[in-house]
């Protein structure tokens, strides 16, 4: 495993008491990328070499002016292939559109990140118009995970080149979105932590859809804090508060803490690695005075039915996609693509029978869950694969399905989660996913907090 990434407290701590430029930060982060012994060159699409030096001298010379525009001005961050960047094209991780004209503008949460005074050191890798949970690229190849890096494994997806350019610290945080698990399963499989919010918190404008209706935009980091703090600057709300320090010595383990735990569906073929990691967590919750309460959620054995024709996300890719596919189908991965084609399976009245379905799966959901601050489950049920492990076409959809199965629930749920480690250090990663409902997502980061400093 890559050393642990630096939190945003502390890079901000160091350069407010001048022990440390954001020159310096930058320059360190350009390094790694362009190093032959790193993933650099898999993790991104785009680095912005001179531009990030540029903007590093500038929140440095602001700094020594009184005038940062935040405790975290001068921090290098990626972004991933996603977002328009202004000056820049946005591929979505795909070749068909490297033709495109160059965007005119940011999206607005790659404008509030710079305007914050994040630098932003490039464009990262990902699942082609991010519609897998592998993180598998044939066009720009893909990010070895950091975990046994010799055997080749899969990051996750789709925001790949996100989690690997934290893990190996070529950046201090990430942007990236979640539509099925996108943040959550690479922070997971690559030992970093994912947050996906509710998805009305960030706007979607400038970062190009999959599914409309499943579509978030959350930060890959190095701790709940770093996320927290991330989805502060996205969100356009006040900075949090510090959420870890003191919240156990505060009690909130302490009898206080009411945690759902799933005991169905989530479990379903989990690897003995990945379940004894997640019941060495829960155990230490217990032992810590959280209240658990073990919950067999049998809602969610509807959730295939539901989706048997693909779903939202095949519907509405399908719907954007399928002039283009038509006559550029060939330039695709076919792997990508090939989902893309299950929206023909479905007419008007199965598009709206989904909606109609979601809604009624909320109401339901969330009256067995609204009791909890949290539910906890495995964020995905399976170490990361070798990438030569799903060259055949079955494998691939297996192990995607298996991937997606867990976090997907939040997405179709409109909920917000968060994946933790909670591996041992050294072990294979494996991720501890905290949820709650539609906008609890303050509590959520606070109660995730806890939990991380627990399970340290």
């Amino acid at each position: 495993m890559a050393s642990p990434t630096p939190t945003l407290s502390h890079l901000a701590a160091e350069l407010a008491a001048g022990r440390t430029t954001s020159r310096a930060l930058v320059g360190d982060c350009l390094a790694r990328i362009d190093s032959p012994a790193g993933e650099g060159a898999r993790a991104f699409i785009k680095v912005h070499a001179q531009a990030a030096l540029a903007q590093a001298d500038l929140h440095d010379q602001m700094r020594r002016q009184g005038a940062a525009a935040s405790p975290y001005a001068g921090i290098p961050i990626s972004i991933k292939d996603l977002f328009d960047i202004a000056g820049d094209i946005t591929t979505a991780g795909s070749a068909v559109l490297r033709a495109e004209p160059p965007a005119t503008r940011d999206a607005p949460s790659v404008a509030r990140l710079r305007a914050a005074g994040f630098v932003l050191v490039g464009r990262t890798n990902m699942t082609e118009f991010a519609f897998s949970g592998l993180g598998l690229n044939p066009h720009y190849d893909t990010p070895r995970n950091p975990w046994d890096r010799a055997k080749g494994r899969i990051p996750g997806g789709s925001s790949s080149g996100a989690a690997v350019s934290v893990a190996d610290g070529m950046a201090f945080g990430a942007l990236g979105t979640d539509t099925g698990g996108s943040c959550r399963i690479p922070a997971a499989v690559c030992g970093i932590v994912g947050f996906k919010p509710t998805a009305s918190r960030v706007p979607l404008e400038g970062a190009y859809p999959l599914s409309s209706s499943l579509d978030s935009i959350g930060p890959l980091a190095a701790s709940v804090n770093c996320c927290a703090i991330l989805d502060a600057v996205l969100s356009g709300s006040a900075p949090p508060a510090p959420v870890a320090g003191g919240l156990l010595a505060g009690g909130l383990l302490a009898g206080n803490l009411r945690l759902g735990v799933l005991t169905n569906y989530v479990t379903d073929g989990i690897d003995a690695a990945v379940a004894a990691n997640f019941e060495g967590a829960v155990r230490k919750l217990s032992n810590a005075g959280a209240r658990l309460t073990n919950v067999s959620l049998t809602e969610l054995s509807e959730l295939p039915q539901i989706n048997s024709k693909g779903g939202l996300p095949a519907a509405e890719a399908y719907a954007l996609h399928r002039a283009r596919l038509a006559t550029d189908g060939a330039r695709y991965d076919p792997r990508v693509s090939s989902r893309m084609l299950r929206g023909r399976e479905q007419d008007a009245a199965d598009y709206i029978e989904v909606h109609r379905r979601r809604a009624d799966f909320i109401e339901r959901v969330s009256r067995r869950l609204e009791f909890f601050d949290a539910v906890l489950m495995p964020t995905v049920p399976i170490l990361a694969p070798a990438i030569s492990d799903l060259a055949a076409d079955d494998a691939y959809i297996r192990t995607n399905a298996l991937m997606l199965r867990n976090p997907s629930i939040v997405n179709f749920l409109d909920g917000c989660a968060i994946s933790i480690p909670c591996h041992e250090p050294g072990s294979a990663p494996a991720g501890l996913s905290l949820f709650g409902l539609r906008n609890t997502d303050h509590r959520l980061l606070a109660v995730a907090a806890a939990v991380e400093e627990c399970l340290r």
